[in-house]
């Protein structure tokens, strides 16, 4: 299936499928029924119905959206790089009512050496998945990553046992903006 050279997009006509899928639609439509996958749901639409799409910062949508899930306690797993961003993301969470564990991406001071044994480089590693055992123990709810370099976010993702989003993506070449790197 590829989607991008579909040109009669007959499925963002409701109830309609280019029956090109591989997946059950039945058993799709019950897991959005069961209740902890209605309640993001529930959450996830109310960002962007009645023309609220665009209204909001990606920021306030994950404030607004935690808020809605009823999550009290969050975690940012975050590039050493970008701790003085994450300082004040906490201070704004923790204005709105949260209560915040940050974990740095050196967590633990591990080796290069030590994590990758291709690596004679002796300085700090970064350590996704010290930072996702971390905040797996802080029983934290929805846990932000913010500019965690590429391969790395993919083992924290991997790793982390709470729902996550994305808050930042490192590109540095275009300012943390990735979709500038498209060529139109």
């Amino acid at each position: 299936m590829n989607c991008t050279t579909c040109f009669n997009k007959v499925c963002r006509k409701q109830q309609i499928s280019c029956n090109r899928e591989n997946f059950n639609k039945s058993e799709i439509i019950n897991q959005y029924l069961d209740v902890s996958t209605s309640a993001i749901v529930q959450a996830a639409a109310e960002l962007v119905d009645f023309d609220r799409a665009g209204q909001l910062s990606r920021l306030d949508e994950i404030i607004e959206y935690a808020t809605r899930v009823k999550y009290k306690r969050l975690g940012v797993a975050y590039c050493y790089g970008m701790e003085q961003h994450v300082r004040i993301l906490e201070s704004m969470l923790i204005e709105r009512g949260f209560t915040v564990a940050a974990v740095s991406c050196s967590v633990g001071g591990l080796k290069q050496s030590e994590v990758n044994s291709e690596s004679c480089i002796h300085k700090v590693s970064c350590n996704p998945l010290g930072q996702a055992q971390q905040l797996n123990s802080e029983n934290v709810g929805l846990t932000l990553i913010v500019g965690i370099c590429m391969g790395h976010d993919i083992l924290l993702n991997r790793n982390l046992n709470m729902d996550f989003t994305t808050y930042v993506v490192k590109d540095h070449l275009h300012n943390h903006s990735p979709l500038k790197g498209l060529r139109a």
